[in-house]
């Protein structure tokens, strides 16, 4: 990071990261209070967490891409705006269907939030620092999961789950004027793609990053007409793209299942009511840790070796874990399990973004979230199908260390086809 703006731009990106987690974790805080007040099972929410993900991998899929086209300020933008809109409207919300549509909606948004900054994020980093400064933009989600949980604490007892809601929806929007006049464009975007006045705006960007001005812009090498996911599948990244897909679905149904089933699972293991809810505070404090301490050790010893030792670990540890009855330890090891998976499954995003040239970046990126999130639908599904069979925690804990380590294994077969 060389840079004022470069600076800038990675933090606002944290920024949006921060509370595309807020925006997603809030509705999982808000869920036993719309629960009572519309007299229904919590069970019956289930619908309405799903639709949520399936928006948010449309939104990576199909929303995303179109940065590639119109460029990442812009969908960062629009994204934003989107997100805030559809979470005020949650407020409005009457009955579970009706919720289940805004949520859809909502993850539309958020999905394609992801891919944009992770994409920005990259294309303002420079050398072998990149990885750090990707994953710590990717660090903001879990922040963004932690302070929705304390701010879902203390608004839903004094003025109920709708105000958590407008509160969140509130801090998304006043972001815009944020994104509008302080986040830059893509340097490469503009160099790559060259939209209308792109030498003027990237000399620009070029003054204020302390660079010499381009007399002229570089010739074209692709010319992009049209971006579309057959470009991810072309020969050259054909293996790569497969292999990409595969940890992410296999990261994103660990992460997930951990993160929908970790408080029951703790409270089960022996821990106290009170304290089966810390933690999922303590998985995500931990995931902050492992986020920025993956990205430093990648930065100096190589992307893919240390995103597999991160997934090796977390499938070591959640083997480990299902023998432990001592609370503390169980904390500990929920901190641990944190470190690990989120480590290593935001160092993907680092990876997709190497994979990939800028004129197709966020549509590869987006895919691979959006494949990821059918993932997150299949983890606590799954969670949900052991729980009903009366499986021991060990054996939940068991079952899911396997994904973690294929995840691992298949980022070596990356790094074997695309050597760093």
């Amino acid at each position: 990071m060389r840079s004022q703006l470069q600076l800038t731009a990675v933090l606002i990106c944290f920024l949006m990261n921060m509370l595309d987690g807020m925006d997603v974790m809030i509705i999982s805080y808000a869920a036993s209070s719309i629960a009572a007040e519309w007299s229904v099972n919590a069970v019956n929410l289930g619908g309405v967490f799903s639709a949520g993900l399936l928006g948010m991998a449309a939104g990576a899929m199909f929303l995303a891409a179109r940065a590639d086209k119109i460029g990442r300020k812009a969908l960062v933008f629009i994204s934003a705006a989107w997100m805030g809109i559809c979470v005020l409207l949650t407020v409005a919300a009457s009955s579970v269907e009706m919720l289940a549509c805004i949520r859809f909606l909502s993850g539309i948004g958020i999905g394609s939030m992801l891919a944009s900054t992770s994409t920005l994020a990259s294309e303002y980093s420079e050398g072998r620092s990149k990885s750090f400064w990707v994953s710590l933009v990717m660090a903001g989600y879990p922040i963004g999961a932690v302070l929705s949980g304390l701010m879902a604490a203390y608004v839903i007892p004094v003025w109920g789950w709708r105000a958590v809601f407008a509160a969140a929806s509130g801090l998304t929007l006043i972001t815009l004027p944020v994104i509008y006049y302080l986040l830059p464009e893509s340097l490469a975007f503009l160099l790559r793609t060259q939209p209308p006045h792109a030498l003027a705006r990237a000399n620009a960007l070029l003054s204020r990053m302390k660079k010499p001005p381009l007399p002229q812009l570089p010739p074209q090498e692709v010319v992009v007409v049209r971006t579309s996911v057959r470009q991810i599948f072309s020969a050259p990244r054909r293996v790569e793209t497969l292999l990409l897909w595969l940890v992410f679905f296999m990261s994103f149904a660990t992460l997930y299942f951990l993160t929908s089933w970790i408080p029951k699972l703790a409270s089960e293991a022996g821990l106290s009511v009170e304290l089966s809810i810390y933690a999922g505070t303590v998985f995500n404090l931990g995931a902050f840790a492992g986020i920025l301490t993956q990205g430093y050790f990648s930065s100096k010893l190589g992307l893919e070796p240390v995103l597999a030792f991160f997934f090796f670990l977390t499938a070591f540890l959640m083997l480990v874990f299902g023998g432990i009855s001592d609370s503390i330890l169980i904390l500990v090891f929920l901190g641990l399990i944190g470190f690990g998976i989120q480590g290593g499954f935001v160092g993907l995003y680092s990876v997709a973004a190497r994979l990939y040239p800028t004129e197709i970046r966020s549509t590869g990126i987006g895919w691979a979230i959006g494949i990821g999130r059918l993932g997150a639908m299949a983890g606590p599904l799954l969670g949900g199908l052991l729980v009903t069979m009366q499986l021991s925690m060990a054996q939940h804990f068991y079952v899911f260390a396997a994904p973690a380590l294929l995840a691992g294994v298949a980022v070596i077969c990356i790094s074997g086809t695309n050597p760093s």
